[in-house]
């Protein structure tokens, strides 16, 4: 489902584009509290104009070390925030928490929310950020803006293309006989894993790798955030049915001891290290994350897509 009709029917309070305060001087000034979207904001073109970024905006490290921190994405700093006198706002549904977005509504012009669901969610995504920026930098009367405007409609255009020939690719090859069964996990003590409509399932779907276990979270929107992510008890009965099982790099960190103890607990499943940030990031990140799935699945052999997966 499109992440824009998604949010304009199910967000209540929040909004994407609410009336901006009129007194409000407005030259673009962007935090974002999406690790994803920083680095998505950069890739656009856009790194002079983002004046704020949570601790876990990490990538690209030499362009974000420039920019002020403003807490995590859970615990945001509002005194920060409101010090750095943003007109925009970045947010997303299930990385922060909806007080601090109503709080943050409160005297920011735009609060931008964004909720990519699938992959191909990452179209509307770029879409919904140039719809964002780019009108008012084109309009400007500096130079600079109408350069950043120019800049910003190449480059959307040009990720645009890169992530949807890797989908073609993906889309086209042929399936699987059997959809292999993935427990992927998030985290330990407890065990969480995800639901099959979250971001990362449906990655994984796109290499017929069926996560476990078989039910929906919901939007996160009109449902609970935590459905999304079930925690695991353990000795579920389904268990028995997991293939494969996958242990990202984040949020949790996991090692290779944590292989060891994993395929103990299901010695009939092969484990394995996958890059999590290549799985669940979105954004610019989706044009080396498809490209690192298909090489994962065994579908190409690429340079360019290193697996940096240990497997047991």
């Amino acid at each position: 489902m499109a992440i824009l009709s998604i949010l304009s029917s199910s967000l209540g309070n929040i909004s994407i584009n609410p009336t901006p305060n009129p007194s409000f001087e407005c030259s673009l000034r962007i935090i974002s509290l999406v690790p994803s979207i920083t680095e998505l904001l950069i890739d656009l073109g856009l790194a002079n104009y983002v004046v704020g970024r949570t601790g876990f905006c990490i990538h690209p490290a030499d362009q974000v070390a420039r920019i002020p921190k403003i807490g995590g994405t859970k615990d945001v700093n509002i005194g920060k925030i409101r010090a750095l006198r943003p007109t925009h706002v970045i947010v997303n549904v299930d990385e922060n928490e909806k007080p601090t977005v109503d709080t943050l509504r409160a005297y920011i012009p735009y609060i931008v929310v964004t909720h990519p669901l699938t992959p191909e969610d990452n179209l509307a995504l770029i879409d919904q950020l140039f719809d964002a920026f780019f009108e008012l930098l084109k309009n400007s009367i500096s130079a600079i803006d109408n350069i950043a405007a120019c800049a910003l409609s190449i480059s959307s255009k040009a990720l645009k293309s890169e992530i949807s020939q890797r989908l073609r690719t993906l889309q086209t090859h042929h399936p699987r006989v059997q959809p292999e069964r993935v427990l992927y996990l998030i985290w330990k003590d407890p065990w969480i894993s995800v639901a099959r409509d979250t971001y990362i399932s449906r990655m994984l779907h796109l290499v017929d790798w069926q996560t476990l276990p078989d039910l929906q979270g919901g939007n996160g929107i009109s449902a609970p955030g935590a459905a999304r992510y079930p925690v695991l008890l353990g000795n579920e009965v389904w268990l028995r049915d997991v293939d494969r099982v996958l242990l990202p790099s984040e949020p949790y960190r996991f090692s290779l001891a944590h292989i060891a103890q994993v395929q103990q607990w299901l010695p009939h499943a092969k484990v394995q290290l996958v890059d999590g940030e290549m799985l669940s990031w979105y954004g610019s990140r989706a044009v080396a994350g498809l490209d690192y799935l298909a090489a994962l699945a065994g579908w190409v052999t690429s340079a360019d897509a290193s697996t940096k997966a240990t497997s047991s």
